[in-house]
């Protein structure tokens, strides 16, 4: 394995090299840095990602903040079809079920992690070899304040829901672009949430996702106005 760059120093410079990865396929990239590609594809999604932090200089590693933590940059993958749409919701954070109530939208992750975004859509069409597939053009994004208001009014929503003891009554439906969904290598993988009674249950870990209309409208935007 080859390492990696030096952290980005600027926004521009990361996105700099983001571009330059547009058009590579991953057996290129994989290559290039001598990374084997995944056997079992149920890792491929996230190899995917460590590539592509490997290659661009992201330092942040498992903690808890945005992959390039000196510039607050988040950096996210979107699997898109033949079309350039994106095919399934994007994983944000883990929910903090038990710290929730003392969390404002400024101070929690989510905001963290969204406020400033370097998408990178990955041709995913299952009709094309996994090596084959090609990284597209990246997008450097923040949101609008539209985007934002609409954001925290799904986050205040369910985390009200999950402060109440309500976890268990929250669906997919639930929130207009965010949404919590389960989490967890398995139905073994438990943590502690509050229950209906206010007292403590076990239950699965919880993750909050953008839906994939969400990541839709912002690629449609900006392949259209680019």
């Amino acid at each position: 394995m080859l390492p990696p760059p030096s952290a980005p120093s600027s926004p521009t410079t990361l996105l700099k090299r983001a571009e330059r990865l547009a058009g590579q396929s991953l057996q290129q990239l994989a290559d290039r840095y001598r990374l084997p590609l995944p056997v079992d594809n149920k890792k491929a999604k996230g190899w995917i990602g460590q590539l592509l932090e490997h290659c661009l200089g992201a330092t942040a590693g498992s903690l808890a903040e945005p992959d390039f933590p000196q510039l607050g940059i988040e950096l996210k993958t979107l699997p898109v079809n033949a079309k350039g749409v994106p095919q399934e919701s994007t994983y944000i954070s883990v929910v903090p079920l038990l710290e929730l109530h003392q969390m404002t939208w400024r101070s929690s992750n989510v905001y963290k992690k969204l406020a400033k975004v370097l998408w990178v859509p990955i041709q995913s069409d299952p009709a094309l070899a996994f090596a084959a597939r090609k990284i597209g053009t990246p997008l450097l994004w923040s949101p609008t304040t539209e985007q934002e208001q609409a954001l925290q009014a799904d986050w205040e929503e369910l985390s009200e829901l999950i402060c109440l003891g309500q976890l268990e009554a929250i669906t997919a439906h639930h929130g207009r672009y965010l949404q919590i969904r389960p989490k967890g290598a398995n139905a073994k993988s438990l943590c502690w949430a509050i229950g209906p009674d206010g007292e403590k249950i076990q239950t699965l870990p919880r993750g909050f996702y953008l839906r994939a209309s969400f990541t839709a409208q912002l690629l449609k935007a900006y392949y259209l106005f680019a």
